[in-house]
């Protein structure tokens, strides 16, 4: 027999029992963990029929598991059993597609396709809790992301405008769908896991969704609780040091191709930001350590102002260095991070990565303006909270910034 044959029906025993085995334990009467290995094995013969004789073959399989599906509300509805819900007939209708999909051959697919239905299905609680938990803001935001991502990207020219040909409307609102989604994906953990995720947690969806955010957010919240000072400045390290590693991968994602130069500098320095959030972080107290409210990122209103600070900073860069040469940049980084590190780090990346900008000039720039925004939230966390708090961060941030000092210095 065939190897291929034998690989599409092993894999469809195994997908078809991991899906039934859900389902059984879910109690399930339309199917469990005989019913759904057996649409999988069907699934896989009738493509390999279709093979030898017609396509028309898939066709009839599918009919004949839909009606199957149709059979069985019908049964449970003439019993009085709750029909609402479909989730258990549409994975019987996936099964069989997976079925017949593995006898393409095309395993690596059916696979993840196999593995997200099984996660999904058993998923079902927390995925409604999520769900039941969000506001209509939240609701709302989301679609909103929609927009952005998959309504008004795929619309813009993909054509750079401008006297230095670095405008491309495109581009520029890609990198804003990637800041707002690595925004939005901390804020949705931050929805999962509640106001009471822990010091490193809150710390990690604080980075993931604003490290400045998170410092005026706690820096406020020293204002009525002086005691959480210590926490406080655990929680902003932890927020810096993940938005030091935020760096690093939007650099992986819009210009892989200069990452083996640019990343190790950046690297090293978020290896001792690590280094002194695990310093500090047994000085944190854990008691009332509910993190404050976080915003929603996915507004328009913001992804429009950061699209307008990324698209300035881009052309300012290229006019500055066509006017006064690569060092310009520098200045450009020091502005730039008491703004915004994404922008610069985004555009930098771009630039360096279309040869218009010199590779160690790149990171350097990027880790200029990650330590001017160090020096920002330190004087946020003294203006918007208090001495002591000020005093823990400064001291924190102090040892960072001197690191990155002597990478600026010292790196070959």
């Amino acid at each position: 027999m065939d190897s291929a044959v034998l690989g599409a029906l092993s894999l469809a025993l195994g997908l078809g029992l991991l899906i039934g085995l859900q389902r059984e334990r879910a109690g399930s009467s339309v199917g469990g963990i005989r019913t759904f290995p057996l649409i999988a094995l069907l699934g896989v013969m009738c493509g390999l029929l279709a093979s030898v004789w017609s396509d028309l073959i898939v066709a009839a399989g599918f009919i004949g598991v839909t009606s199957m599906v149709v059979l069985a509300n019908l049964t449970k509805y003439k019993e009085g059993t709750e029909t609402t819900g479909q989730t258990t007939e549409v994975a019987a209708l996936l099964t069989y597609a997976l079925g017949a999909y593995l006898a393409t051959k095309n395993y690596p697919v059916a696979i993840v396709i196999g593995g997200i239905t099984a996660v999904l299905l058993h998923a079902k609680e927390p995925m409604h809790q999520f769900a039941g938990g969000l506001s209509e803001r939240d609701v709302q935001a989301v679609m909103r992301f929609v927009i952005i991502s998959l309504i008004i990207l795929p619309v813009l020219p993909d054509k750079a405008f401008g006297p230095y040909q670095v405008l491309n409307p495109r581009e520029i609102w890609w990198m804003v769908v990637l800041i707002v989604g690595i925004g939005l994906a901390g804020y949705v953990s931050y929805k999962l896991f509640g106001g009471r995720a822990g010091v490193v947690l809150g710390g990690i969806f604080g980075g993931l969704i604003s490290s400045t955010a998170t410092t005026v957010a706690y820096a406020r919240r020293i204002k009525e609780n002086p005691e959480a000072a210590s926490l406080a400045a655990v929680v902003i390290m932890i927020a810096s040091t993940v938005a030091a590693a935020r760096v690093i991968v939007e650099v992986a994602v819009v210009a892989p191709s200069i990452l083996g130069t640019v990343a190790p500098p950046l690297v090293a320095w978020c290896v001792l930001m690590v280094m002194i959030s695990v310093v500090i972080l047994p000085s944190a107290k854990t008691h009332g350590d509910d993190i404050p409210q976080q915003e929603n990122p996915a507004e328009l209103k913001s992804a429009l102002i950061f699209g307008a600070i990324y698209a300035l900073v881009i052309f300012a860069t290229a006019a500055a260095k066509d006017y006064f040469g690569g060092q310009a940049l520098y200045g450009i980084a020091l502005i730039s991070g008491f703004v915004d590190v994404d922008a610069i780090t985004l555009s930098t990346a771009r630039l360096a990565a279309e040869q218009r900008v010199d590779l160690t000039t790149a990171w350097q720039a990027i880790l200029i303006a990650s330590l001017v925004n160090l020096a920002f939230k330190a004087v946020a966390a003294l203006t918007l909270g208090s001495a002591q708090l000020f005093l823990r961060v400064a001291s924190a941030f102090g040892v960072a910034i001197a690191g990155g000092v002597a990478i600026l210095v010292a790196w070959p």
